[in-house]
């Protein structure tokens, strides 16, 4: 790939930018696992977590929100010993805490991408920033509207710039910028769906 957005420094940033940011996923365990990353990133740098992201698939059940969704005081107890995560109290129990939210949503709403999807009727939004870092938004009126509906059904670490994150993660925003090698592909896997 020649062009990249320019937040992209490190190899697991490229890594990630190139195979995974943008593209629109329906798949009710990854966006569990993008949601509780994203709330764990809140105040580090996203390479961080993605350094970490291995530890937190084994430490989170591979994301099985039935499984995190039954965690006990004594495994936060456990994971806040856990080097290979974020070891923040609030942050662990916050994905526990989504993890209950997310079996109210799938009950109400047949899953969690039927739920999130709706905020942009069911389309990624496609942008066009000539630069990422100088142009793109921190939060926009849909993910004031998610972060309102997830802090609803108990969500923690889901304000709204949080949700914007996790938009462009799950694809539900194109955000690549317009010289960048993969908004195309992003742009056909959308409207594909």
């Amino acid at each position: 790939m020649t062009e990249r957005c320019n937040w992209v420094k490190t190899p697991a940033d490229e890594h990630y930018h190139d195979t995974e940011w943008g593209v629109p996923s329906h798949d009710d365990r990854h966006l569990f696992e993008m949601l509780v990353l994203e709330g764990a990133q809140a105040g580090l740098s996203w390479s961080t977590i993605l350094n970490k992201r291995e530890n937190y698939r084994r430490a989170f059940k591979n994301f099985d929100v039935e499984a995190v969704a039954r965690f006990s005081p004594a495994k936060v107890d456990a994971l806040l010993q856990d080097a290979g995560i974020v070891r923040n109290r609030a942050k662990i129990e916050a994905a526990i805490a989504n993890a209950r939210a997310v079996l109210r949503i799938r009950a109400e709403h047949g899953s969690l991408a039927n739920f999130v999807w709706s905020f942009v009727d069911g389309k990624p939004v496609q942008n066009d920033w000539a630069l990422y870092k100088q142009h793109a938004p921190a939060s926009t009126p849909q993910s004031d509207a998610l972060s309102k509906a997830l802090k609803d059904y108990g969500c923690k670490f889901v304000g709204s710039t949080i949700c914007y994150a996790f938009m462009q993660a799950v694809g539900m925003v194109n955000d690549h910028q317009t010289n960048c090698g993969s908004r195309e592909r992003c742009a056909l896997l959308a409207g594909a769906k």
